[in-house]
């Protein structure tokens, strides 16, 4: 079995140092810098251990890193860029970005800030969004069949570079309205994991962000200045119930802070006998297993 990738959870720069700062009076930018840097501190910790619980990346994994131009994915390339110079076992990095025909998309901001990094990319053309436009009825969300048709481009392409894990940039709350997606609209209690192998059997998806906030990642992508493309697909639908659902969530942290933290951590502490899926616990089962319990104890007992 292939070893997988545990992190120095410090920055570049803490890392060759761990001389603590003693300054007691910080100039505003000393502080800002000192503020950022704790902030990256913690995106790397929370990825470096989402990497680890589940067993994201391993030795020679080639990891399709897809990019959207929005804040999240921007975070978590900059985020893996950052610990795969540190990671104890090599991995490469290949980014993609799905060009779906959007009008009026930048098509030149991606390349020129990937080129500026150095990093291998891809940009890929497929032209959904006209299938989107053609397909879905007018005043529907758009996102179940862009998602669909993305997502199989994506799972594509990742065959045909040869890629062994595809990272997408899903953080804890898009994770927690999923979740409540599910439970009010489709009748089930499923989420996004944090590790994916496709129906197919073909991919396996990794989510790097799963332990990190969003406020986090928005406020990292500020201060890095990435340079954000909207989408005007999915983003400026009025009837997008997940935008009503993360509202929800935001009022329940704004109102109960940490609620939100409790939430997920119950979505990694499931009890398959205390909820009533019949195919994840044999209840009709149980009577079975009480006659065994008691002749377990009988037995004991006469010994």
């Amino acid at each position: 079995m292939q070893d997988a990738v545990t992190f120095d959870p410090r920055p570049a720069d803490e890392a060759a140092s761990a001389e603590p700062s003693t300054l007691s009076a910080e100039a505003p930018d000393a502080k800002a810098k000192r503020e950022f840097n704790k902030l990256q501190k913690r995106l790397r910790r929370q990825v470096g251990n989402a990497i680890i619980d589940f067993d994201m990346i391993r030795e020679g994994d080639k990891v399709m890193v897809c990019l959207s131009g929005g804040k999240d994915s921007y975070t978590m390339l900059e985020i893996l860029r950052n610990l795969q110079r540190n990671a104890p076992v090599n991995f490469s990095l290949v980014v993609v970005n799905l060009d779906q025909k959007q009008p009026g998309f930048p098509e030149h901001v991606l390349p020129e800030y990937l080129d500026g990094l150095g990093v291998d990319y891809h940009i890929l053309e497929r032209d959904t969004y006209s299938v989107v436009k053609e397909k879905t009825p007018e005043g529907k969300t758009t996102c179940a069949l862009c998602s669909r048709l993305r997502r199989g481009s994506l799972y594509g392409y990742a065959e045909e570079i040869g890629a062994t894990k595809i990272a997408l940039g899903h953080h804890r709350e898009d994770i927690l309205e999923t979740l409540f997606l599910n439970m009010f609209f489709g009748g089930s209690l499923k989420s996004m994991p944090p590790k994916l192998l496709s129906d197919d059997g073909k991919n396996i998806v990794i989510r790097p962000l799963a332990y990190c906030r969003e406020a986090d990642i928005a406020e990292f992508s500020e201060r890095m200045a990435f340079p954000i493309i909207p989408c005007n697909l999915c983003g400026s639908q009025p009837n997008l119930q997940r935008q009503v659902v993360k509202e929800m969530l935001a009022e329940w942290e704004a109102k109960h802070p940490g609620r939100l933290e409790s939430m997920f951590k119950a979505v990694t502490n499931v009890a398959p006998s205390q909820l009533a899926d019949r195919e994840l616990f044999d209840f009709a089962g149980l009577e079975d297993k009480q006659a065994k319990m008691q002749a377990d104890r009988i037995d004991l007992h006469n010994e």
